[in-house]
């Protein structure tokens, strides 16, 4: 009896041993392709992080990420077109939502701007924000978070609908820039880097954080095209997992936050350091959406004339993809 049971062990052992050695095909990845409204906001790199960090990999994803500078409405055309599956802008694209785009708001991923300021040319002779009233204030295009950003100080300051005169000059350190260098503008909105930036060359500088007057308004949003919502929800629901664990990733890791947004941007350690100081507060770990900042959008998208009235925004994003969490 003791000889027959020996034997059973040792050739199921055996069996084990060699179904071990066995090749055994890998699991496949899932391709995704992504889109940023902005290679460089702080906001949006986050993809980019993680992509470094390879969270995405581990969540079986295989990303194609793909830059669309100049606004928000170049990647909801990529999105409506079908070249690709996600786009990552800013809540202000929520208003395709309602006008029938394709996609679904699935992640309000920050909420506040510290990563966007208002900028003057190095040597203008304006230092304080009353100075910007009447004044020309360069935007990356009409609709745009940018745009809304001028109108908003505008408001908030009492000046009435005209109070600033924008200017599309396209989005980036280049077109401020250029446009700095022209004297086509008085005052940019733009990213808080690009203006430290350009103080080091004495081309610009930062006169005033955007969330000195803005309110939460979902900064950072995540859209799914509905053919990826329909097709696979699933890869939908790894995506935003790995966008979650990159989140928490960068809240503890600024060395290698850091380094991945220094490959995008090309800015010297010294000033991405800065900059991870004054955005980290911005994050939401839980991606899921702001009262407030949903509040906030629901005004701008009549302040921006890009709809007729205020939206039902329980119909512009849906939290179902996301991990399971207690609601706000």
């Amino acid at each position: 009896m003791v000889t027959k049971l020996f034997r059973v062990v040792f050739v199921s052992g055996a069996t084990l041993l060699s179904l071990g050695t066995l090749q055994l095909p890998a699991v496949a990845e899932t391709d995704l392709v992504v889109g940023k409204a902005n290679s460089q906001a702080e906001s949006i790199m986050t993809v980019n992080v993680g992509y470094d960090a390879g969270i995405f990999k581990k969540h079986g994803l295989n990303l194609k990420i793909e830059d669309f500078n100049g606004g928000g409405a170049r990647v909801v055309q990529a999105l409506t077109a079908g070249s690709i599956d996600i786009a990552i802008g800013a809540g202000t694209q929520m208003s395709f939502v309602a006008k029938g785009a394709p996609m679904m708001a699935v992640c309000e991923s920050t909420t506040t701007l510290p990563y966007f300021s208002i900028g003057v040319p190095w040597d203008a002779p304006i230092h304080t924000v009353d100075q910007l009233k009447g004044k020309k204030i360069g935007i990356s295009n009409p609709g745009t978070l940018t745009d809304w950003v001028a109108q908003e100080l505008a408001r908030k300051k009492g000046w009435g609908p005209d109070g600033v005169v924008r200017v599309s000059v396209g989005g980036g350190i280049a077109a401020s820039s250029a446009a700095f260098r022209a004297g086509q503008i008085d005052a940019y909105v733009g990213g808080t880097a690009s203006f430290l930036v350009e103080a080091e060359s004495h081309v610009g500088r930062m006169l005033l954080p955007v969330s000195d007057f803005v309110d939460k308004t979902a900064s950072g949003t995540l859209y799914a095209s509905n053919r990826l919502i329909d097709a696979n929800p699933d890869a939908l629901r790894a995506f935003l997992m790995a966008w979650i664990e990159t989140t928490n990733f960068i809240l503890s890791n600024k060395e290698a936050t850091i380094r991945s947004w220094g490959k995008v941007t090309g800015f010297s350690e010294a000033i991405e350091s800065k900059l991870y100081e004054i955005v980290k507060g911005m994050y939401n770990p839980d991606c899921r959406f702001d009262p407030e900042s949903l509040a906030t959008l629901r005004r701008s998208f009549v302040d921006l004339k890009v709809l007729d009235s205020p939206p039902d925004m329980s119909k512009l994003y849906t939290e179902a993809y996301l991990p399971h969490a207690p609601s706000r």
